[in-house]
C-alpha cells in the first residue's frame, strides 16, 4: 500500500510493531461491532487502549524530541504566571491543587516551586494521570526540579469523590474522543470507522447519526449541506463529572478553541480535527495508529453549558495572551534585566510564542468554572469574554 505520508520519518521497527498490534485490535473490535464503530470509540482505542494507545505507551510525546510541544514545555513563564492565579485563592482556604493529566510534570513543577516562592505552596498536589508513563515521567521530572516539594505530590487514578481546591487542566479536554458528523442535504450524518477491503487501512463511512449524536446535533447551530465537524460528548461528560466532585473551587481549563458561534461558522466547514507526529500537524487520524496524538478545539459554550447542569458557575473566559498578562507574565519577564541578552533573549522569545496571536495568543482559551467562590479571579480582570459563550 502506498504510504499516504511519505514525507514523514519512519518509526522504528518496535514502534510500527506495537502501531500494528494496535490496529489488530481495532480491527477486532470493528468485526466484533459488525464491520463499524464509532469515530470517538476509534479515537478512544487509538490514544488510551491499555498498554498501546498513544497516550498508554510508552514513546516520548510532549517537547523537541516528542511530537508536540505544550506552553508549559515552551517556558516556565507559564506555569509562574499561572501560579499568580492560584495563589489568591489557596490564600483563601482552598488548600488543594489537582492536576489533570500532568504530561511530563513541567506545569507541576513550575506551579509548585512559584507557589513556594510565594510563600503559598499547596498543601497537596494531586495529579490525574492515566498513563503509567506520563506518571513516571512526571514523577522523574518533580524529583529533579522539586525534589523538596515530592512529599507533597499524589498520583490519582481517577477524579476523587469529593474534592475542594483548584483543578488545572492544560490542553487535557482537546484529547477526550469526539464524534465526527457531517451535513449532508439537511440531514445529520456521523462517521463510522472500518477496515478497507484489503484489511490493512482504516477509513470512514457516513451514516445516520446514533440517537444520542443526533440529538446533540439539533442543538446546534449547523450549516443545511456539506459541513463536516465535531461534538465533544465526552468532555461535556467529564465537566458534569468534575462538576459533581467539586465542593468547593476552581477549575481553570487552558485550551485551543472557540464560542460555539465561532466553532460552527460556514467557513469552518472541515471541522478542528487535527493529529501531531513528529511536529507535523495533519488531518489523517488513521495514519500510524497510537503513534500520533489526535486532538479537537472546543466548544467552549458546549463546555460551560455542560459545567451549569452540574452546578458550577462560569467565572471567567478569555484568550490566553490577556490571561497570562492579566497575572503578570510581563512583570515575571522584567525579573530578567534586558541588558542580560543570554537570558532575556531566550525569555522574550518564549513569552512571544505564549502571546503573540499568530502562536498560540489568541488560538488557545481559558475558562474557569466554580462553586462557593464569589472573589473576582485576577486572570480574567480585563479582557473577559464569557459574554460570547452566550451561556
Amino acid at each position: 500500500m502506498r504510504d499516504p505520508h511519505p514525507h514523514f520519518p519512519a518509526p522504528p521497527p518496535e514502534a510500527l510493531a506495537a502501531s500494528e498490534s494496535l490496529s489488530r485490535l481495532i480491527a477486532g473490535e470493528i468485526a466484533a461491532g459488525g464491520g463499524r464503530i464509532s469515530f470517538a470509540r476509534y479515537m478512544e482505542l487509538a490514544l488510551y487502549a491499555p498498554g498501546l494507545g498513544y497516550y498508554m505507551a510508552g514513546s516520548r510525546k510532549l517537547g523537541s524530541d516528542g511530537d508536540f510541544v505544550t506552553a508549559p514545555e515552551i517556558s516556565p513563564l507559564f506555569g509562574r504566571a499561572l501560579a499568580r492565579q492560584i495563589a489568591p485563592l489557596i490564600a483563601g482556604g482552598l488548600g488543594q491543587v489537582l492536576e489533570i493529566g500532568a504530561g511530563s510534570g513541567a506545569l507541576a513543577a513550575d506551579l509548585l516551586l512559584e507557589l513556594e516562592r510565594l510563600g503559598l505552596p499547596p498543601r497537596c498536589y494531586l495529579i490525574l494521570e492515566l498513563s503509567a508513563d506520563l506518571r513516571a515521567r512526571s514523577r522523574d521530572t518533580l524529583a529533579a526540579r522539586a525534589p523538596r516539594l515530592l512529599p507533597r505530590v499524589a498520583w490519582l487514578n481517577g477524579l476523587p469523590p469529593a474534592f475542594e481546591g483548584v483543578v488545572v487542566g492544560n490542553e487535557v479536554l482537546d484529547a477526550i474522543p469526539v464524534e465526527r458528523i457531517a451535513r449532508r442535504g439537511g440531514e445529520t450524518l456521523q462517521a463510522w470507522v472500518r477496515v478497507d477491503g484489503a484489511g490493512n487501512r482504516f477509513g470512514e463511512i457516513e451514516a445516520p447519526a446514533a440517537e444520542n449524536v443526533r440529538r446533540a446535533a439539533e442543538e446546534l447551530p449547523l450549516p443545511a449541506d456539506d459541513y463536516r465537524t465535531e461534538i465533544q460528548l465526552a468532555a461535556r461528560g467529564f465537566v458534569r463529572s468534575l462538576g459533581t466532585a467539586l465542593a468547593r473551587g476552581v477549575a481553570l481549563f487552558v485550551d485551543y478553541g472557540f464560542p460555539r458561534h465561532e466553532y460552527y461558522h460556514p467557513q469552518r466547514a472541515r471541522g478542528t480535527l487535527m493529529c501531531h507526529y513528529r511536529h507535523r500537524a495533519h488531518d489523517d487520524p488513521y495514519f500510524l495508529p497510537g503513534l500520533q496524538d489526535i486532538t479537537s478545539h472546543l466548544d467552549f459554550s458546549a463546555i460551560a453549558l455542560a459545567a451549569r447542569d452540574a452546578g458550577l458557575g462560569l467565572l471567567g473566559y478569555t484568550d490566553q495572551a490577556r490571561f497570562l498578562v492579566n497575572c503578570g507574565i510581563t512583570d515575571l519577564l522584567a525579573e530578567t534585566p534586558p541588558a542580560d541578552t543570554a537570558r532575556y533573549a531566550p525569555q522574550a522569545a518564549q513569552a512571544q510564542k505564549l502571546l503573540s496571536p499568530a502562536e498560540m495568543g489568541e488560538l488557545v482559551k481559558v475558562i474557569a468554572l466554580g462553586r462557593g467562590v464569589d472573589a473576582p479571579l485576577a486572570g480574567f480582570a480585563r479582557g473577559d469574554r464569557s459574554a460570547s459563550l452566550q451561556v
